[in-house]
């Protein structure tokens, strides 16, 4: 006998079967069109990535809330999933700071999902691609917990995009030394002596469990993009301003984290 679960899921799929011809891409244009309505003028962001059932009083859901708080205080805005777990622990860090956006983009899934109330801003999307999209397009750090299928595959994403160029090298910092690595320690074996992966596409990856170590990376990749920007005569352009307003190279506000630190 199908349990609720089961009997949910296979509803929600012949539905959307039913769905899956041309006028459907009105649907998934609707998405993106919310989407970049909503979360086009937010500013310099970060993505908090990572498992939705870790529970408050956890090592990792601690550490995710103080780590968006820091962010918060330095100025960015704080996005995640808009779920349990990581994902309401890093809108917890950035609400209770209140400086910034406490941003969640949650996924309609056939059982309920809740978004939790810690998000000032939040969407609901049909698609999982649309919300990906969404969830990398306006961030400046991807900040990876640990996490199931879900946070590899968007952490796999992220690193794709990133490897071909698709969008700037931002920095995608992984916590959780002990978690992740076995996965560093298999990539630096079976893919890499394959040549399937180069030392270069490694070098994407930061480690640490150091929230101020992870606060330095990002500030570096700011100053990298303002120096980028730079070249390519984009100066006095909105995003320029936003960023040297966040972090110039002389004095940059993310210093405000390592004092404000909760």
């Amino acid at each position: 006998m199908q349990n609720d679960f089961s009997k949910n899921t296979t509803k929600f799929h012949i539905k959307d079967v039913k769905a899956d011809n041309p006028w459907s891409v009105f649907k998934i244009m609707s998405n993106f069109v919310e989407g970049f309505d909503v979360l086009k003028d937010i500013g310099p962001s970060v993505t908090f990535f990572g498992s939705a059932r870790l529970k408050p009083g956890s090592r990792y859901y601690e550490e995710a809330s103080r780590l968006a708080f820091m962010y918060a205080e330095s100025g960015f805005n704080v996005v995640t999933g808009g779920s349990n777990g990581i994902m309401e622990a890093a809108n917890k860090g950035a609400f209770e700071s209140g400086k910034t956006e406490s941003i969640g983009l949650n996924i309609s899934l056939p059982h309920e999902q809740k978004t939790n109330p810690y998000t000032t801003m939040s969407i609901e999307f049909d698609y999982f691609f649309v919300r990906k999209v969404m969830l990398v397009k306006y961030s400046y750090a991807y900040v990876v917990f640990p996490g199931g299928f879900g946070t590899f595959d968007e952490l796999f994403e992220a690193l794709t995009l990133v490897q071909t160029g698709k969008i700037f090298p931002i920095s995608i910092i992984l916590v959780g030394v002990d978690f992740w690595t076995p996965l560093l320690e298999f990539l630096k074996t079976s893919p890499l002596e394959l040549e399937t992966i180069s030392h270069k596409d490694l070098e994407l990856l930061k480690l640490t469990d150091d929230p101020l170590e992870a606060i330095e990376i990002t500030k570096q990749n700011i100053i990298s993009k303002l120096d980028e920007l730079e070249r390519e005569g984009l100066g006095d352009s909105e995003v320029y301003q936003s960023l040297l307003n966040l972090c110039s190279r002389e004095s940059c506000s993310l210093d405000t984290a390592i004092k404000n630190g909760k």
